[in-house]
């Protein structure tokens, strides 16, 4: 189910702009100093773009975390299906639902997301604060 959204032409775009922000005297600079080009890509423009890499993530994965339709149509088994699936799942149409336990199970899904933003909201926040700046 992750394998078709592993590469996106939103998480392209961001880190090719990320990329063209790196100015090209760095990059002589670590040619001259002996990197390589692969040694270059690992060791300056990875730790330069980790906000960009970080927000991608985020925004990736709370994206795809609340997906219903794609996981819908590709599983067939209920124990490989999703968290959003199972909450629909749980929501029962004769007798209505009881809105207390759906909402307790509501945030026992959403509670990752926010334990991950809470974890990350530095990277998350740097990547805002330092994305209009040119250097």
């Amino acid at each position: 189910m992750i394998l078709p959204f592993v590469a996106s032409g939103f998480g392209t775009f961001m880190l090719r702009q990320t990329f063209k922000q790196v100015p090209k005297s760095l990059e002589d600079a670590a040619l001259m100093d002996g990197a390589g080009h692969l040694r270059f890509i690992w060791h300056v423009l990875i730790p330069l773009s980790r906000p960009t890499i970080v927000t991608f993530s985020m925004i990736s994965i709370a994206t795809h975390w609340n997906d219903y339709f794609w996981p819908l149509i590709i599983t067939d088994v209920d124990r490989v299906r999703t968290l959003t699936i199972g909450l629909g799942m749980f929501v029962q149409q004769e007798s209505g639902s009881d809105w207390s336990l759906l909402m307790a199970a509501t945030l026992f899904v959403c509670a990752p997301i926010i334990a991950f933003f809470l974890a990350t909201q530095k990277t998350f926040i740097k990547n805002f604060l330092t994305s209009g700046i040119k250097g």
